[in-house]
């Protein structure tokens, strides 16, 4: 049989952010696979350059509305050490506390996701009412469910009272009695498992070269994972925790690894509630930062999350870039899908858990010969007013 061009996206059921794909495929199966991002590009770094350090906290908690914690970590923690300033005690394990919480929310989610996409919708049920026990967490410490506020340079914005720590722990146990149900459902139940077991395998070998990130890298048996390989905050020193690897590389080893780090989180949550210093949430920080460049990093729910940083002694930053983990996944991602069948896109796709919102990129190249030119962030912005208004939109 020939084979012919499947072109799905960007606008396609298997994601609900816009991504084009290019499928080449014979008969049922894909023999290869390409991407085009950029659908849903923001100009959020160039905007950061155009704005207070402070602004900036709050603009690149927006990068993503699932992982907006450790995108303000991720910066937070940058700018402090060009600041040269250490938070208290109490602020990074608050600060780890939240970014577990965050860990635990965006899994169940996941899970659910996962089940969604190959016809268990009892399972998406499931996960997703249990998530909203971590979400009111989320909201009875930072008063949001989305994008939590709580990161400041020097610590955190918030403290937490005996109340909330002893609601925050009855809310992590009735998690914590419940997930093992979960990991036992997506490890034997025969018709989830027959869906899922030996689809989009990466190899350890491949996740290695393709620089794969996160429970995606950690499915195909590398340990490796930001927490513990280059700690922050808390970790390292002060909260103890195991990395959960599996080396079965395919979805079905993504699903326990995320079901058992859920285990490790609720761990995690629990022991810094229980053992939360005392003293001070943050401690005083310049407006203004030395000129300097540093790259500062945290393990995000799906994967290494770096930003990049470089100031110029001014209170605006002369330059932010960042590298969201689902970009890191990409490479790999394409690589499971080559010889498998149409059928398993979707989830192959999804098993990564994919944020175009946090990935997407955009490259204009304005002159031929190589000449460069800078875009300003009013540039950008009447270019995208523009760009609309000429396909007859009214803004």
């Amino acid at each position: 049989m020939s084979t012919f061009i499947l072109p799905v996206g960007p606008q396609h059921p298997a994601l609900k952010e816009p991504t084009s794909f290019r499928f080449l495929v014979d008969g049922e199966t894909v023999v290869d696979a390409d991407l085009r991002l950029g659908y849903n590009h923001r100009g959020i770094e160039k905007g950061c350059e155009e704005r207070t350090y402070i602004q900036d906290l709050f603009l690149l908690e927006r990068v993503c509305g699932i992982c907006s914690n450790v995108h303000m970590t991720v910066f937070a923690q940058g700018v402090e050490k060009l600041m040269g300033i250490e938070p208290p005690k109490r602020g990074l394990f608050i600060r780890c506390l939240m970014g577990e919480l965050e860990r635990v929310h965006s899994h169940l989610l996941w899970l659910g996701v996962a089940g969604h996409e190959v016809g268990f919708d009892t399972f998406f049920m499931y996960t997703w009412r249990d998530r909203e026990i971590v979400e009111d967490i989320l909201e009875m410490i930072s008063g949001n469910r989305v994008n939590y506020g709580m990161q400041t340079f020097g610590g955190v914005r918030r403290d937490l009272d005996e109340m909330q720590i002893k609601k925050a722990l009855d809310g992590i146990a009735a998690l914590k009695a419940r997930t093992p149900y979960y990991l036992n459902i997506g490890a034997t139940e025969p018709t989830l498992v027959a869906r899922i077991a030996g689809v989009g395998v990466l190899p350890k070998a491949k996740a290695l070269e393709l620089n794969a990130a996160g429970p995606t890298t950690r499915a195909s048996g590398v340990n490796f994972d930001v927490r513990q390989d280059d700690p922050y905050a808390g970790f390292g020193e002060h909260i103890p925790f195991n990395i959960v690897t599996d080396e079965g590389g395919d979805v079905l080893a993504r699903v326990v690894v995320r079901a058992k780090e859920l285990m490790e989180s609720y761990n995690i949550c629990e022991y810094i509630l229980k053992n939360l210093p005392s003293g001070e949430i943050r401690v005083k920080a310049p407006r203004k930062v030395p000129e300097g460049e540093v790259v500062s990093r945290a393990e995000a729910q799906r994967g290494e999350c770096i930003h990049y940083i470089r100031s110029n002694g001014t209170d605006k930053p002369d330059r932010v870039k960042v590298r969201a983990p689902t970009l890191a996944n990409w490479p790999a991602t394409l690589y499971m899908l080559r010889g498998g069948y149409v059928a398993d896109i979707p989830i192959v796709m999804a098993a990564i858990d994919p944020c175009l919102s946090c990935t997407d990129r955009m490259a204009i190249i304005t002159d031929p010969k190589g000449n460069q030119k800078v875009w300003n962030w009013e540039t950008l912005r009447q270019y995208g007013i523009d760009f609309y208004r000429n396909r007859g939109i009214k803004l």
